[in-house]
């Protein structure tokens, strides 16, 4: 006898129901390709399957971001001074401060950006074969950039967690750092 609309002892939700009974059960909905993800296939879609990109690639396509964004940001970057009082010597002294603000906002909408409309590339990853997709190996969406991006800056600008954060690209499965995990993105190669 089939549930109705009242009948509370059907399953609630999409994800409660049966296998084979039409609806995704979880992140592999088998009306768009052959099965759950593995290395290299990654997503589901029905397109060829995807390549994650190479650990090492990633890390000479970031040093050379890097170097992109500090050249572009270098002349918004500039230090003065403050003074403030020296308990020990009784005095007002000079503490230079480095001002970076402005070069961190251009560092976040060069990656954000590209990311969003260049096909997931930035230009490191475009000379290096990369891009970033979602999880399926569609295009990352505006949004997806956005949180991927400000997830990596807030991690990289608090202590060691940048760090942190690089080193999930070793251990987990898909090569996905903190902040891809957080934005269900992927790079793979193009």
């Amino acid at each position: 006898m089939g549930s109705s609309p009242s009948d509370n002892s059907g399953p609630s939700s999409w994800s409660d129901q049966p296998p084979g009974s039409g609806h995704s059960a979880g992140p592999y909905d088998p009306r768009h390709g052959s099965g759950p993800p593995g290395p290299e296939y990654p997503g589901y879609g029905a397109g060829p399957p995807l390549r994650l990109g190479g650990r090492w690639r990633r890390l000479f396509a970031g040093i050379l971001d890097i170097i992109i964004v500090g050249i572009i940001s270098s002349p918004f970057t500039y230090q003065s001074f403050n003074s403030v009082w020296d308990t020990k010597k009784g005095v007002f002294v000079q503490v230079p401060v480095q001002h970076t603000l402005l070069a961190s906002v251009i560092g976040f909408l060069y990656y954000w950006l590209l990311t969003a409309f260049w096909d997931g590339k930035t230009v490191g990853k475009k000379l290096f074969g990369l891009r970033v997709t979602d999880i399926s190996g569609r295009r990352v969406g505006v949004g997806q950039a956005a949180i991927r991006e400000l997830v990596a800056w807030v991690l990289y600008a608090t202590c060691c967690l940048g760090w942190v954060n690089l080193a999930f690209i070793l251990f987990t499965r898909r090569k996905q750092a903190l902040h891809d995990m957080a934005a269900k993105t992927l790079v793979v190669d193009t």
